[in-house]
């Protein structure tokens, strides 16, 4: 065991090293599995709110039930979409299972929310158009790389000129 030299030089005292805070280590895990920086985001956002919706309990001493009551509470009193309720059991579970290093037979069991069905609003070509008509500068170049390449949204703003290929 190592102990931090420089705390026990100036007052006699050896202090074992400090345990990560947990969501430090949420935060490390992610990152080692190269998560995005906006699932890391909103896995700590939801990791937050479960342990304070819990009374500031540490997860080790919580489990299905609590777990089962935050994802209801969601849908029922914060009315949250399915998607979203979705997106919190993924926090939880990944709190669980890859931080806490805990596997429960109630992780098997969870009901992930269903979205209802429904058909995405598709612009026919002559919409299309006309809305790319009506932008210009900036917009206009951003816009017609998302149409026409396919980028996920976030992907064109950091697109880089190394990043496309000039060759023909």
């Amino acid at each position: 065991m190592q102990y931090d030299r420089g705390v026990a030089a100036v007052t006699g005292v050896r202090t074992p090293p400090e345990r990560p805070r947990l969501l430090d280590e949420v935060r490390r895990r992610l990152r080692m599995k190269h998560y995005s920086l906006r699932t890391e985001q909103a896995y700590l956002y939801w990791i937050r709110r479960y342990i304070q919706a819990n009374g500031r309990r540490h997860p080790r001493e919580m489990g299905g039930a609590e777990v089962e009551r935050f994802l209801s509470d969601l849908a029922r009193k914060g009315r949250v979409a399915p998607s979203t309720q979705n997106q919190a059991l993924s926090a939880l579970l990944f709190l669980y299972r890859e931080v806490l290093a805990q596997e429960q037979p109630w992780m098997e069991n969870v009901v992930r929310a269903k979205r209802a069905p429904r058909l995405p609003v598709v612009l026919s070509r002559a919409e299309t158009t006309a809305l790319l008509r009506h932008l210009c500068g900036r917009e206009a170049l951003m816009a017609g790389l998302l149409y026409g390449s396919g980028l996920r949204l976030m992907e064109c703003p950091r697109l880089r000129v190394k990043d496309v290929g000039l060759e023909p």
